[in-house]
């Protein structure tokens, strides 16, 4: 099999993969403005855009998973710490998610809508998705979800980079068959071994919530995608990756997409759904390590990218409360509903912008790092006697 070179040790920075990032955020964007319950665009356009879009969304946060654990991987420092890792994740994350998490709540409130304090505060501290209830794993910014789902990776990132890291080269190919064979696992454990009520909105009522929370929700499940992220960036830098080109695996990933939209609910919302974005993420970082140009790394898309996490964290809302002020009840054009659509984007667009460049840039800049301890005064000279010029 042809190998890709390895990876330069000081290779770190992957513009196209943060290119990517906005991709992905703009999937999810998608995803809810055609979804029924929010859906903006009626008639027969907006049905045929939600069923082109209706796996986007899992598709999107599929990716972000991978991603994640890849990135992590990759600008691993030798000589970094459990803490020091625990922090600068916390400063990158945890900002974005109080502010909107108040937001939420103003909105909440001024919708009228019912606060649980049980819910609210499994939100704000990140464990709403540890047990199977909908409306917890939803609650307040109901996009947070996946945050409970990283900090549990983050938590976890240095057991597991010290456990894969001991796996021979020629060995982290067979470790990703074991991962996917359990991320195939996963929904045939959830349809056999997990009952519940079913949900008639979901898959014709095929599924309970119960099994939907165990294969999306469920941090240790959702764990697998990570690891999947984390094997990729050791093959990488192995040298192990097959030479598959970035348009090759962007027509995999568009491939996988279409696949996705026709398996069974349960394999096309989470897990093995990753699989097919794999080599784009492989294909991305080889590009930029390797110098070459791609569309992904334009400047545009690029800073995008860097916005791509306040633009996802603030998007649900806008959606939500766009649509229920605006859209709800009302008989929209599917004309009018684009232009509303677009304005909500615009709309995630600014406030992203705000969000990472008045909370999240200085604050990761303040905090991401240790204080530098103040170094001991030099003792005090005394100085020297003057000494009287005599003139001749």
């Amino acid at each position: 099999m042809p190998q890709s070179p390895p990876a330069p040790a000081t290779a770190r920075k992957l513009p196209s993969l943060t290119g990517l990032r906005f991709i992905a955020a703009f999937l999810v964007f998608a995803f809810h403005v055609t979804f029924l319950p929010s859906r903006y665009i009626g008639g027969g356009l907006g049905d045929s855009l939600g069923d082109i879009l209706a796996k986007a969304g899992f598709y999107g946060v599929c990716f972000f998973f991978v991603l994640s654990g890849f990135v992590l991987t990759w600008s691993a420092r030798t000589d970094d710490t459990a803490p020091r890792l625990w922090r600068r994740r916390l400063v990158k994350i945890y900002p974005n998610h109080l502010v909107t998490f108040v937001l939420a709540a103003v909105l909440m409130t001024v919708a009228a809508e019912k606060i649980s304090g049980g819910q609210a505060l499994a939100n704000l501290f990140l464990v709403q998705t540890w047990l199977p209830d909908m409306a917890t794993a939803n609650s307040m910014n109901a996009v947070s979800w996946s945050l409970a789902c990283e900090a549990f990776f983050y938590l976890a990132f240095p057991l597991l980079l010290r456990a894969l890291k001991a796996i021979p080269a020629r060995l982290l190919w067979p470790a990703v068959a074991v991962v996917a064979a359990l991320m195939i696992a996963a929904p045939l454990i959830a349809r056999s071994t997990i009952s519940g009520a079913k949900l008639p909105g979901i898959a014709d009522g095929t599924y309970s919530f119960e099994q939907i929370w165990f294969v999306y929700f469920f941090p240790p499940v959702r764990a697998l995608e990570f690891v999947l992220g984390m094997l990729l960036a050791l093959i990488v830098r192995a040298g192990r990756w097959p030479r598959i080109s970035l348009a090759p695996a962007v027509g995999i990933a568009v491939a996988g997409y279409v696949v996705v939209s026709y398996v069974p609910y349960l394999f096309s919302v989470a897990g093995s759904a990753a699989l097919w974005l794999a080599p784009l993420v492989a294909a991305a970082a080889l590009a930029d390590t390797g110098g070459r140009r791609s569309p992904l790394c334009g400047r545009v898309l690029v800073r995008l990218g860097e916005i791509s996490f306040a633009f996802y964290m603030v998007h649900g809302l806008v959606v939500t409360y766009g649509h229920k002020w605006l859209v709800q009840d009302t008989s929209w054009s599917p004309a009018a509903g684009i232009a509303l659509a677009l304005a909500a984007f615009a709309v995630s667009l600014a406030l992203a912008h705000a969000l990472f460049s008045w909370v999240e840039t200085p604050l990761v800049r303040r905090f991401s790092a240790p204080r530098p301890r103040p170094s001991a005064a030099p003792a005090a000279v005394p100085a020297a006697p003057k000494v009287l010029e005599v003139k001749e």
